[in-house]
């Protein structure tokens, strides 16, 4: 059972509010209050707002949760972007572009929109997550190139029921990610949905299982990704691809870079971009017996979020 938001706000350890009804009108504020080194959970419900604010939650501070008062209502946001100039006038990169840096481990957001409202001129993202074992669920990430960036390399991170939008690599990072049953929204006249960067040595990167890929961009100007390192694995199961995606499917980086260390594969997709006859000779194509390998245990090596989020809808 869903629990309503006046009993998620009476079980919230802070509140925060714009119109000054709760303890802090700013969300930094209510991290910066946030005991530090206590594993114990801190709960923070946020009612609707648009607040405006370059958010940091450092790896000192553990075992978060942030719920929404509604999802789209609910709107973290900043617009910095990769030419941006800091201080000493030098940009400060993809990087330091992000509205949200998520630096703890074992945090956790539902029903709230992370954005980075800059103008498409460069990179922006909109929340950068380095701590491990995060979870989003029912959350946007609105942004146009770069919007999520799967920061972390020993990170694991589970997305349940989200929105993502944006159009160059705007999934990109190191993290081992399951993104379920989500929407990926594919933006302008084309692009490339994911730039994963995942190491060598591990058995996942992104997997995405049950979800949607939609555009009104035109027809055959998507890829599915390219490698922003070597060894990037991305894998798309039972997911619609809209006809936006190119029959190709996937894209070396550039021409010097040999692609076939790359593991990009699909299983069992549906829709008009769906076109396995066609894509990259070095891509695949997952038997079902490699299908079965990936369970949420697997990719998590042992961790299931979705525990966390039963445990907080009771």
């Amino acid at each position: 059972m869903t629990t309503t938001p006046d009993r998620k706000r009476n079980e919230a350890d802070i509140v925060v509010a714009k119109d000054g009804s709760g303890e802090y009108e700013k969300v930094q504020d209510a991290i910066d209050a946030i005991p530090t080194g206590d594993r114990s959970e801190t709960r923070v419900y946020i009612k609707n707002g648009r607040y405006k604010e370059k958010l940091r939650l450092p790896p000192d501070k553990t075992n978060v949760t942030f719920v929404g008062e509604s999802a789209q209502d609910t709107v973290l946001t900043y617009d910095d972007n990769a030419d941006t100039e800091d201080e000493s006038g030098e940009p400060i990169g993809t990087s330091g572009s992000s509205s949200f840096f998520v630096n703890g481990d074992d945090f956790t957001a539902r029903s709230i929109t992370f954005a980075n409202g800059s103008e498409p001129v460069a990179q922006a993202v909109a929340i950068r997550i380095n701590g491990d074992r995060a979870v989003f669920e029912n959350c946007l990430f609105l942004g146009n190139q770069d919007t999520l960036y799967t920061h972390g390399h020993d990170s694991r991170q589970y997305y349940k029921e989200c929105y993502i939008e944006g159009d160059v690599d705007f999934i990109f990072g190191w993290a081992t990610c399951l993104f379920e049953n989500c929407h990926i929204r594919c933006k302008s006249d084309g692009g490339y949905v994911t730039a994963a960067s995942t190491e060598a040595e591990k058995d996942f990167g992104y997997v995405f299982k049950e979800c949607d890929i939609t555009s009104d961009a035109p027809e055959n100007s998507y890829y599915l990704g390219r490698p922003w390192r070597p060894y990037a694995q991305v894998v798309f199961m039972h997911t619609f691809l809209g006809d936006h995606i190119k029959p190709v499917g996937w894209k070396h980086w550039n021409d010097e870079q040999n692609p076939e260390s790359a593991f990009y594969a699909e299983y069992d997709n549906s829709g008009p971009g769906f076109t396995p006859e066609q894509r990259v000779d070095w891509s695949h194509q997952l038997t079902r017996a490699q299908a079965r390998q990936y369970t949420a245990e697997n990719i998590f090596d042992g961790w299931n979020p979705r525990r966390r989020l039963c445990n907080r809808h009771h």
